[in-house]
């Protein structure tokens, strides 16, 4: 089975609020996921909706089909994180973690009922 996948690095977002929108597309088809990340009130949706698209662009490159696509791996790492200080109660610091996210999206394409009866015969017949 051939997989189309695409990145986004150093996103300027908590990966725990990033895996709450990841979650929900994981194992989707492509065009049912882009319907619940537009409706979705998270900051996330549009970076992984812009993410979805470039993905969907390289599985077009690599001769997939748009309407056999299918998440098949959706992975939110942590990313980078930015150490900055504020300025606490009676002259201390107290710092901030300012964390970034690794988004890798993997797409397939289902085997359509074609595909998979000319397989069946295929091992039937060995």
């Amino acid at each position: 089975m051939e997989t189309a996948t695409a990145f986004l690095k150093q996103y300027r977002q908590s990966p725990r609020k990033v895996r709450l929108v990841a979650d929900l597309v994981r194992g989707k088809k492509v065009e049912i996921a882009v319907a619940h990340l537009s409706h979705l009130p998270k900051r996330a949706t549009g970076a992984i909706k812009k993410l979805l698209d470039s993905a969907v662009s390289n599985a077009k490159n690599k001769g997939l089909k748009e309407e056999n696509l299918f998440v098949k791996e959706i992975r939110v790492d942590e990313g980078v994180t930015l150490s900055r200080w504020q300025a606490g109660s009676r002259g201390r610091g107290m710092p901030i973690k300012k964390r970034t996210s690794h988004v890798r999206v993997v797409l397939a394409e289902k085997q359509t009922e074609l595909k998979k009866a000319k397989s069946e015969k295929l091992t039937a017949k060995s």
